[in-house]
């Protein structure tokens, strides 16, 4: 098998400054970031010199793509080396994880360095994730046993402490229901969510495991489960301005310069299919989180701890198509506002604005995928 090489590909356009998303992990710009920074060297993210600089997408498959594999994916972990780091627009050589022969093309693109084996179980990890969120790809490494600095997973000190008090909402009423018997003021609801949070085991969780009736090991997984649930909540509601900005300026988006009658139609019909698929897509989320509410509920205001925990135990397959659902969403809100930023006209020529919202339209998928998700 060849090495694809990308010298055209959308999602590397503007991409410089960005690090981390629900579908990006630009290692070129974080290991640019932290050029001064010991433990980011200390600690990388691969072994080999040549990966760190490499861009990693969650990539939706396009039909020709989906025949590369040995069975149905509709995504997949796509790992490109640009050609220039510090200029992505020249694109680079790519392969797709878990791909035919992807062994082989990867072994190629890192060169020579030791600890090939070690490098691919990292990015088998990754394929392993219904996206690139940094919160969470940091917790699965770990929970998978790599030490990789915190440098490379760029979650800002202000997002952090707005998901924590967000999470303290959330669960307020649990650590009521959990530490009856201890002293539940603010500092210690403050502390509990920290340590739940953590990507570590923390004594001060155990008297939740025992009111969730979870055993050790199946505790690991439900949390880090219960993690992404709320973690994708904090996301989606930290996004509803954005997202109903696309909905409203969607049709308020003007065309600079001429444009022919038959690609103006054009033009209205891709806004109108791509409504409906966001719709779609938007009440699929909030469907999937109305499961996770409807049995948090129960546990909270029935004490049917029972539920919850089953709910947990048998999540994974619904955290994943959360995780998909949310980064799509996510994808579409953030590269919009970046595209139309507010303040500015909301214009473009007739070539750029059909190239961004057929990229949407192309992530969102098929009919049938969207009745699948």
């Amino acid at each position: 098998m060849s090495l694809n090489t990308d010298r055209t590909y959308r999602s590397l356009r503007g991409l410089e400054k960005t690090a981390s998303t629900s579908r990006v992990l630009n290692l070129a710009a974080l290991s640019a970031r932290n050029a001064n920074n010991p433990e980011h060297e200390k600690k990388p993210f691969f072994v080999a010199p040549t990966l760190n600089g490499a861009v990693i997408l969650r990539h939706r498959l396009r039909d020709q793509e989906r025949e590369a594999f040995d069975r149905p994916r509709y995504t997949a972990t796509k790992l490109i080396i640009p050609f220039e780091r510090s200029d992505l627009a020249l694109g680079g050589r790519s392969v797709f994880v878990q791909e035919r022969a992807w062994l082989d093309a990867f072994e190629e693109l890192r060169g020579e360095a030791p600890d090939l084996q070690r490098d691919i179980a990292v990015l088998e990890a990754i394929d392993e994730m219904p996206s690139l969120d940094p919160f969470l790809l940091r917790e699965h490494l770990r929970r998978r046993g790599f030490e990789i600095s915190a440098s490379h997973f760029e979650i800002s000190a202000p997002d952090l402490a707005r998901m924590q008090r967000f999470v303290g909402s959330e669960i307020a009423k649990l650590i009521e229901l959990a530490y009856r018997d201890s002293d539940a003021n603010e500092g210690n609801t403050s502390r509990l969510v920290e340590a739940l949070l953590s990507s570590r085991t923390d004594e001060r969780l155990e008297p939740l495991r025992l009111t969730l009736g979870l055993e050790k090991e199946n505790y690991k997984e439900g949390i880090f489960a219960w993690k992404g649930f709320l973690y994708y909540k904090w996301v989606l509601n930290s996004l509803w301005g954005n997202i109903r900005d696309v909905f409203s300026e969607l049709g308020r988006v003007k065309v600079i310069g001429p444009v022919d009658h038959e690609t103006a139609i054009e033009l209205e019909a891709l806004k109108q299919r791509l409504r409906q698929k966001m719709e779609r897509q938007v009440k699929t989320v909030m469907n999937q989180l109305g499961v996770y509410d409807q049995v948090f509920s129960e546990l909270t205001i029935d004490g049917n701890a029972l539920a919850f925990r089953d709910f947990l135990l048998k999540s994974p397959e619904m955290f994943l198509l959360l995780g998909e659902g949310c980064g799509l969403v996510s994808h579409i809100a953030t590269y919009w506002r970046y595209q139309f930023p507010r303040g500015r006209p909301l214009s473009a020529n007739i070539i750029q604005l059909m190239d961004v919202l057929q990229d949407f339209e192309v992530s969102l998928g098929s009919e049938t995928e969207l009745a699948i998700y």
